[in-house]
């Protein structure tokens, strides 16, 4: 197949695309360029307002701190008004502190009093304080903050003990109790809710507290901070909520977008075009070049004739089979020079009918002429050649050449044939002593009668109606030897297959009669069961002879190590359906599983002296007749063979 080089008109779509491409990657990279500067710049501010929260965080929590140290001040000096105290406790209470309870503990840890008043059973009710927090109070003297804990009503919270210290030493502690969503509810201001979701997290990952809005999310927004204080792995999330859509840009870089597809999709439509013109003509080129390229390889003679039976094309292949040129046989007429004028008759009839549309689908054998005069054998095929608007224009015509398998077939045949021939002498050969033993005793009995007429001649009394007796006996004896001999001759003789209508039960007691000596020979008991009113068959006479006269010897071969007593052969013939079947039945050993998938494959026998042709060409000869031959374990002991041959109708 050629190939065809690019046409120079490609490299000029090059340009256009290369343009379109840069211009793609240039507003690419504009609009992520965009994203990329918002992404940072919402980060910066997201960083920033986070820093000022947590900034805020730690303002009111040191500045509760301040308000509980004043507060231990005033309970442990004990010289403020108790009015006084109540209104600190008031105050550092005040729903802005975001603290729900407040202890204070004596120098050795013991609750002296909380404000508000409440025992365990209170809804709200506060955990005892933390003993380790207020270790660490104790021996740092500074405030320190108590792991996250959980109220009665299931809210979560944290504690701050802050120790006093007076003239004395260690007085005691003053302990708040903060809530965590208070505290983010009261701390966090409107405009940062706005933005943000807030949530703290333990240190397990759980979140304890958050305060948010219903709002879609920014996930790439996203910004954690430690919570410490308090501390204790608590962890404050910011998530940003996702901001509104500016419109502007976005349908100016989707109007950008939209020109520039409209631009490639008009270049893309012609550049398809013109490909697509372009592939067309290549693929007709590269299709007249492959069909250019298989027809030379054909070995197939391709012949095209119009209408009127002048032909119109021939291939390689037709001419180098008849020897002729394609510019001597385009335009020709019949009859065409490679013709047989020997063809009969009937195959110029064909030709007609082919011609006047009378065509059948099967091939035609016919002998053609070559330019230098040899003869070949051809298969011929012709069908009705149809154009691309389905107009009928003439025929196409195959021609094989078939003369080395005609040849071939011929001699299979021929070989075939003397197989069929050496077997039965073969079977004939191991007859031998049994058929000169059965020839010997008409032939002593002819000697024997013909003594006897030779003094009864002598005598010169001798009685004509007793010699005509004594030559009656003889004749019959000479008759006898005469039908030994015809039979083996019958069944010896090479022949060709001649189909006839059989009487299928007369030929097989035929067959039975001829080894019937080597059956009493053998002590092999043959019993016939043919029962009347079978219809004939039609096969070769000396072939379904051979097969029968093999089976029956093959059976009396396999009952060799069989007691005599039990050496029975049973031959039966029955209509099964539209077949006519005959079955061998011994009383043998039977045949083992590994020989009998082989059992019908040449040269294979289970004889010593055997050739393994024998069944080979029962089975051949019951094929070649549309029959079958089959085998299968007789019950009791031994095999069936079974022969059949289609019944011919009535």
């Amino acid at each position: 197949m050629t190939t065809v080089p690019m046409p120079s008109t490609a490299r000029y779509w090059r340009l256009p695309a290369l343009t379109i491409g840069l211009f793609l990657v240039l507003i690419a990279t504009l609009v992520g360029l965009t994203r990329h500067y918002d992404q940072e710049e919402q980060q910066a501010t997201l960083v920033s307002d986070v820093l000022w929260m947590e900034q805020n965080l730690h303002f009111h929590l040191e500045r509760v701190e301040s308000q509980l140290a004043l507060l231990a001040d005033d309970l442990f000096k004990g010289q403020r008004p108790a009015a006084q105290v109540d209104a600190r406790l008031r105050q550092i209470l005040s729903p802005e502190s975001a603290l729900r309870r407040v202890y204070w503990l004596d120098a050795e840890g013991v609750v002296q009093g909380m404000h508000p008043p409440t025992d365990d059973r209170t809804p709200g009710a506060s955990p005892r304080p933390s003993d380790t927090a207020f270790l660490l109070a104790r021996s740092t003297g500074r405030p320190v903050y108590g792991p996250p804990t959980t109220f009665r009503d299931g809210k979560a919270g944290f504690e701050v003990q802050v120790p006093y210290f007076g003239d004395s030493g260690f007085r005691g502690v003053a302990v708040g109790y903060y809530d965590f969503e208070d505290l983010l509810a009261r701390e966090i201001p409107w405009w940062f809710s706005e933005r943000y979701r807030v949530r703290a997290l333990g240190q397990d990952g759980q979140e304890i507290a958050a305060k948010s809005k219903v709002a879609p999310l920014a996930s790439q927004l996203e910004y954690q901070i430690p919570f410490d204080p308090p501390g204790h792995g608590l962890r404050l999330q910011v998530t940003a909520y996702r901001g509104e859509t500016r419109w502007i840009p976005i349908l100016l870089m989707a109007s950008m977008v939209v020109l520039a597809g409209i631009i490639i999709w008009s270049l893309l439509q012609l550049r398809r075009h013109v490909a697509r013109r372009q592939a067309t003509e290549q693929a007709l080129r590269d299709a007249m070049a492959f069909r250019k390229a298989m027809e030379d390889s054909l070995v197939t003679g391709l012949r095209a004739r119009d209408l009127e039976g002048r032909i119109t094309y021939v291939n390689p292949a037709f001419c180098r089979m008849t020897g002729y040129e394609a510019e001597e046989l385009v335009g020709r007429d019949p009859p065409m020079p490679y013709w047989d004028p020997e063809d009969p008759p009937s195959l110029e009839e064909r030709e007609q009918q082919i011609l006047s549309g009378e065509i059948a689908t099967s091939g035609v054998e016919r002998r053609l002429i070559r330019k230098n005069g040899d003869h070949i054998d051809a298969l011929v095929l012709d069908a009705p050649l149809i154009d691309a608007e389905g107009r009928h224009t003439g025929w196409m015509g195959s021609v094989l050449d078939i003369t080395e398998e005609k040849r071939m077939r011929d001699f299979a045949r021929q070989q075939e044939e003397r197989l069929q021939a050496t077997a039965r002498l073969v079977t004939m050969g191991e007859m031998a002593s049994t058929l000169a033993h059965e020839l010997n005793q008409p032939l002593a009995a002819i000697s024997s009668y013909s003594a006897g007429c030779l003094n009864h001649l002598e005598r010169q009394d001798a009685d004509p109606a007793e010699l005509k007796g004594i030559l009656a006996k003889l004749s019959k004896q000479a008759q006898r030897a005469g039908q030994i001999i015809k039979g083996i001759h019958d069944f010896v003789r090479r022949s060709e297959p001649k189909r006839e209508r059989i009487d299928i039960n007369a030929l097989l007691r035929e067959a039975v009669a001829l080894v019937e000596p080597d059956a009493r020979k053998h002590l092999v008991r043959i019993e016939a069961d043919l029962p009347d009113g079978l219809p004939p068959v039609a096969a070769d006479r000396g072939m379904v002879e051979q097969v029968l006269v093999n089976l029956i010897r093959n059976g009396m071969d396999a009952m060799r190590d069989t007691p005599a007593s039990q050496r029975h052969l049973q031959v039966t013939t029955r209509l099964i359906g539209e077949q006519v079947a005959i079955e061998v039945a011994d009383r043998g050993c039977g045949i083992p599983p590994e020989a009998a998938q082989r059992l019908f494959q040449p040269f294979f026998t289970t004889k010593a002296e055997g050739m393994g042709m024998g069944l080979n060409i029962c089975r051949s000869i019951a094929e070649l007749h549309r029959g079958k031959l089959g085998f299968e374990p007789r019950p009791g002991g031994g095999t069936i063979f079974t022969f059949s041959l289609p019944a011919e109708a009535p």
